[in-house]
């Protein structure tokens, strides 16, 4: 007699546990595989951006015309965008109030460093969830697997005989749990390895804009300071 081992056949006839495993897996799958490519087009459009901001930034352009094109926009604004009109924003606020370089510096910094926190949840939003997917999955088909074939040798103690025929459809279908579980982890590490590095890199080049930017801040507000000293110092 011969037994059909086809792989629809195995799903179709496994048991309900085993198929609740593979239903999850196959969930699991398809929300890592949206994830990943929406992961892919947030990074790529965030690098390509930060290209295009420090390209425009450091081409020249005075910086308070570069300022008002943006916060002119300041809703549509991205990564190093926010970071930027954040900074200048408060630098500008607090040059009208006061001449100290060390206490203008201290408002721009930290308001750079709040929309920073704030732009790494976005770039880090979802990976956390490819960690889980990637390290649980191959347990949870190895879960179905182990359920399926202890259903098969239970099976067996009903005969008196056993058969590779009889034992070979349950191990099967146990097995398809495993693999299930691989296809789902697979891209879920590689995807959460690459997104990371991706992260980390263009993390790093905000950290570095952050700090060349906020040195020119300073020789600006520390420059300021001392011709309103030099000017009081006349005066008297």
């Amino acid at each position: 007699m011969s037994v059909d081992l086809s792989f629809f056949s195995l799903i179709l006839e496994a048991s309900l546990v085993v198929q609740l495993v593979m239903l999850l897996l196959v969930f699991l799958s398809v929300v890592s595989w949206s994830l990943i490519y929406r992961k892919y087009r947030t990074l790529t459009t965030a690098r390509h951006q930060a290209e295009a901001f420090e390209d425009q930034f450091w081409s020249g352009l005075d910086v308070a015309n570069l300022y008002r094109t943006l916060h002119a926009r300041r809703d549509d604004l991205r990564g190093l965008e926010r970071i930027f009109e954040a900074g200048f924003a408060e630098f500008a606020r607090l040059l009208k109030q006061t001449n100290e370089a060390e206490r203008i510096m201290e408002g721009a910094q930290r308001s750079m460093r709040v929309v920073l926190g704030r732009e790494t949840d976005v770039v880090e939003r979802h990976l956390s969830f490819l960690a889980t997917v990637g390290s649980t999955s191959p347990y949870i088909g190895l879960f179905g697997t182990v359920w399926g074939i202890m259903n098969s040798f239970r099976g067996l103690s009903n005969v008196q005989q056993a058969t590779l025929a009889m034992v070979a459809p349950g191990i099967a279908e146990a097995l398809i749990a495993t693999a299930m579980g691989l296809f789902a982890a697979i891209p879920a590490v590689i995807a959460y390895n690459r997104f990371s590095n991706d992260v980390e890199r263009l993390l790093n080049g905000y950290h570095n804009f952050m700090e060349e930017f906020a040195h020119l801040l300073h020789r600006q507000a520390y420059d300021r300071e001392i011709r309103t000293r030099q000017a009081e110092g006349r005066a008297k």
